[in-house]
């Protein structure tokens, strides 16, 4: 015997408007070496939380709380 298949409805979420994101401009950009400053991984403050900025061996960047 086999089992019949259930068939489900689709639920219509509704979530929140979101505006655009800005555009930056170029000149307000900052180079990951000055962030880095040579250095793998920094750590850095926003608010009460710490993230962990790392320059991986891949050379991609991966920030993490």
């Amino acid at each position: 015997m086999f089992a019949q298949p259930v068939l489900l409805r689709p639920r219509t979420l509704h979530l929140p408007q979101r505006s655009a994101p800005q555009a930056v401009a170029v000149d307000d950009t900052i180079d990951s070496g000055a962030l880095l400053k040579g250095q793998r991984e920094i750590l850095i403050r926003h608010g009460d939380r710490v993230y962990r900025l790392r320059h991986t061996s891949n050379d991609k960047l991966i920030l993490t709380k």
